[in-house]
């Protein structure tokens, strides 16, 4: 089987291919990233040299590139993880997202047509939902939840779920979607919350929290996820939805005085700042659906988990150094640009 991963060099996308790697290693990978601020090689490194394994440096919006690819490739299955994901960045600037995360996912929506993949999966969030009053414990967001966003990134994300709808019911293409929780975990871009939080703490800088810090989300330990999309690809029914949650929900005030704890650091550090416009209270996810259909449950405790990803993020204080510093984004062409 071929795999093209989308947004391979990201976060999730690279905790997914690690994961591929382990379970299926026969499995071919092509995997695509632009290498915007968010993408990074060095998390790659692992991966790099293995057979079956290929690196392209592409944006997923660029029609011409994408053509080539497929063509090229004629991948069986596509995974599209690669996004613009930071809802503070959409504030700022919406067409960015609009473009990658709406005409990028048309863009490969095309081209898996045109080449016949036997499946297409789409990556999305639950913050498509919108939120939830934190009054109300008894709500959680379920597949058949209406789309009500909130923020430029989460009405991108909205758009090209609903894309993916349309192509799979005119079109008759075989899609599915997952919505996640809040990911954490190895290899977090660190203007997330927890790495964020992690770095500022080792450094004794302030660690900033908006509002009251009261929000709420739903933690999802990363390789929880990745085995969710797994299981997906393997067993999912096409045209369906699966929410992907982790059974796990803290306030951000909460998270962050863990995470000091964990570090030994005093709560003296937490600074709270302006909160964010339209800033969603609580999110929560029923995977109810996916339990029932698939047989998928987070694995992960959140303590476990956290003691995890804490241990990785001070076992691997070069990787995010770096990036907090900038000179990651010199890796691929020191590495690459002449190959």
């Amino acid at each position: 089987m071929k795999m093209l991963i989308t947004g391979g060099a990201g976060f999730i996308g690279s905790n997914f291919i690690f994961y591929e790697r382990e379970r299926q290693p026969e499995t071919e990978i092509i995997c695509v990233d632009k290498l915007t601020y968010a993408g990074n090689m060095e998390t790659l490194a692992p991966v790099l040299d293995q057979p079956r394994f290929k690196f392209v440096r592409a944006d997923i919006a660029d029609r011409k590139a994408m053509d080539e690819l497929f063509a090229a490739e004629k991948p069986d299955v596509v995974v599209n993880f690669a996004a613009e994901s930071h809802v503070d960045r959409s504030i700022e600037d919406p067409s960015i997202f609009l473009q990658t995360n709406v005409m990028g996912t048309q863009v490969l929506l095309d081209a898996s047509r045109r080449y016949g993949v036997a499946r297409y999966h789409q990556v999305s969030t639950d913050e498509v939902y919108g939120d939830l009053p934190l009054d109300r414990p008894d709500l959680f967001f379920t597949e058949k939840t209406p789309l009500r966003t909130s923020s430029p990134y989460s009405a991108s994300k909205a758009g090209a779920d609903l894309l993916c709808n349309a192509y799979q019911r005119t079109y008759g293409m075989p899609i599915t979607i997952s919505r996640c929780s809040n990911n954490y975990g190895p290899y977090q871009f660190p203007e997330k919350l927890i790495p964020l939080m992690i770095a500022n703490a080792l450094a004794d800088k302030p660690l900033p929290v908006y509002g009251q810090g009261i929000n709420v989300r739903d933690w999802l330990y990363v390789e929880d996820h990745c085995a969710a999309i797994d299981l997906i690809l393997e067993k999912g029914r096409v045209g369906e939805v699966y929410n992907i949650g982790g059974h796990n929900e803290k306030r951000n005030i909460d998270i962050v005085k863990r995470v000091l704890g964990i570090l030994g650091k005093p709560e003296s550090l937490i600074t709270y700042v302006t909160d964010r416009k339209g800033h969603d209270m609580r999110y929560a996810i029923d995977p109810t659906f996916i339990h029932d259909e698939l047989g998928w449950l987070p694995a992960t405790k959140f303590e476990d988990g956290i003691e995890k990803t804490v241990r990785w993020y001070l076992e691997n204080k070069p990787w995010w150094e770096k990036i907090v510093s900038g000179e990651y984004r010199d890796y691929y062409e020191r590495m690459y640009g002449k190959r």
